[in-house]
């Protein structure tokens, strides 16, 4: 038997053990493992990882020794034994989940606000340049990355990945077409896959660069379906997809910055019904005993976003709609779609720069977060590929983390305002519970000044926000009603906080 003798509170303790290999060992055989100790007890399914090693892999959420017990038909033997986890190093805060009904927290408590960017197949592309958009991730002010498991075929992703999910063969030269557009259904002719055999080594690389993501402190939001496919992964049967995701929760659960994204525009999947959708759901839910956060994100047609196994909204529309989406499902709104940052010649990913940070903090201001993608041609498109940024919004981006990581914790909601002006309060500020934190942001408006009353009785502080210059104006101290004078300029924010 294969395993540590103790690892991290919220890190993997993984258990490797020899089993049987006669016929399909994906399929036949089964490993699972009961964890206890005083506080927690999961079973938990395991694994066949090839070469005749099966695995099973636990995340511990409490402190103190386990206990663990192996059965299965995998082998012969029983096994069983003990392992201590350790107190979290610094930087393991746990996984996230929802917190204050319309935002994130890790399991420590730290809040948690998504500030999320796009790279559908960054992690089938060489090691040079996973390792170059690690680089940039590190220096980057991203904390969640939206990822495919299976590989993309679509604009500007006509390049084969470095492997495949399946034991098969792939067609040769099967590009989108010759114009490179592509179609919403696969043309998968030639293709030959068992989808009942996997590919290890596709799934154990995936496995390495959420285990890096992890190190940067960035959530790894995994796709797990999409349409953009010309190799048969997008028309699979029913039963081959929960085979599947079986597989993924039991190889991928473990970790503690994994979240569940069921597809990207799910509506473009026309092999898949509702009725598909919400079994598949319950797969994940059932095989991951750590109930990470799950979400599925639409083209066209919003999913509905009140069935119980969403725990939070993923959305691709521009920000207008975020509070009214809030009232609407009563969960955390992402918008992980906005548009991107770019200049393709598809409307979808040729937005300036001032436009997508502008829509970050349309985001925050109406109670949400957003995304971001970027899309300038070149060699590696960011959006697909990863590489390096080159864009001027990302260092707006972090700007804007800064100015909201500063807020009061528990997240901000939106405050009925005049119709050319956004403004957000603490979530749980009542007219009893008053922090006298405002931020106003005014967007393409250009006032040359605003007047203001918080209350009589207080003093506050007014700075004025330069957002796209990324200044801070402190301007002074106030009581009352009062005006403040402003540059006439777009994109300027006002933070007002009790003295």
């Amino acid at each position: 038997m294969k395993h540590d003798e103790a690892v991290e509170k919220w890190s993997v303790f993984e258990i490797a053990l020899p089993g049987k290999t006669a016929g399909n060992p994906f399929a036949d055989y089964q490993i699972n493992a009961t964890f206890e100790n005083a506080d927690e007890r999961k079973n938990v399914a395991g694994f066949y990882d090839g070469d005749g090693v099966y695995k099973v892999r636990f995340m511990p959420s409490f402190e103190g020794d386990y206990s663990f017990a192996v059965s299965g038909n995998f082998a012969d033997e029983t096994y069983s034994g003990k392992f201590t986890a350790t107190p979290p190093s610094p930087g393991n805060h746990g996984p996230v989940a929802v917190s204050n009904r319309y935002h994130f927290a890790y399991a420590d408590g730290t809040p948690f606000y998504p500030i999320g960017t796009t790279c559908y197949v960054w992690e089938l592309q060489s090691d040079a340049l996973i390792a170059q958009t690690l680089d940039t991730l590190r220096r980057s002010p991203f904390n969640k990355l939206r990822f495919c498991v299976f590989p993309k075929s679509y604009c500007y992703n006509a390049r084969e990945p470095r492997s495949y999910p399946y034991e098969g063969t792939p067609v040769d030269g099967n590009l989108i077409n010759e114009d490179n557009v592509w179609d919403f259904g696969p043309d998968a002719k030639g293709n030959c896959w068992d989808f009942m055999c996997f590919n290890p080594a596709h799934f154990r690389h995936i496995e390495k660069c959420i285990l890096a993501l992890q190190n940067l402190g960035i959530e790894a939001d995994v796709i797990l379906f999409h349409p953009y496919d010309r190799w048969g992964f997008s028309t699979m049967t029913t039963e081959q997809n929960e085979f599947y995701l079986r597989y993924v929760a039991a190889r991928f659960s473990a970790y503690r910055n994994v979240w569940w994204s069921f597809a990207n525009e799910y509506d473009f999947i026309k092999s898949k019904t509702t009725e598909a959708w919400e079994r598949f759901a319950q797969v994940i839910v059932s095989c991951d005993p750590y109930h990470h956060l799950r979400s599925i994100h639409n083209g066209v047609q919003f999913y509905d976003h009140t069935r119980p196994w969403i725990t939070h909204c993923s959305i691709q529309r521009s920000p207008e709609g975020t509070a009214d989406w809030r009232k609407a499902y009563q969960k955390p709104v992402v918008i992980d779609e906005m548009q991107y940052e770019g200049n393709i010649q598809y409307g979808w990913g040729n937005i300036s720069p001032q436009e997508l940070t502008k829509r970050f903090w349309e985001a925050l201001c109406r109670g949400g977060y957003g995304g971001h993608g970027e899309t300038y041609i070149g060699e590696n498109l960011w959006w697909a590929h990863g590489g390096t940024l080159t864009g001027e919004s990302p260092v707006r981006i972090a700007f804007m983390r800064k100015i909201l990581e500063g807020a009061p914790s528990g997240g901000l909601k939106p405050k009925a305002m005049a119709w050319d002006e956004l403004c957000v309060v603490p979530e749980d500020e009542t007219k009893e519970k008053e922090t006298g934190y405002h931020l106003f942001y005014y967007g393409i408006n250009r006032p040359s000044f605003r007047q203001y009353h918080i209350d009589d009785e207080n003093n506050y502080g007014v700075e004025v926000i330069d957002t796209w210059n990324m200044v801070v104006t402190e301007i002074g101290v106030f009581r009352g009603k009062f005006r403040i004078d402003l540059p006439g300029r777009e994109y300027m924010a006002v933070r007002i906080r009790k003295a």
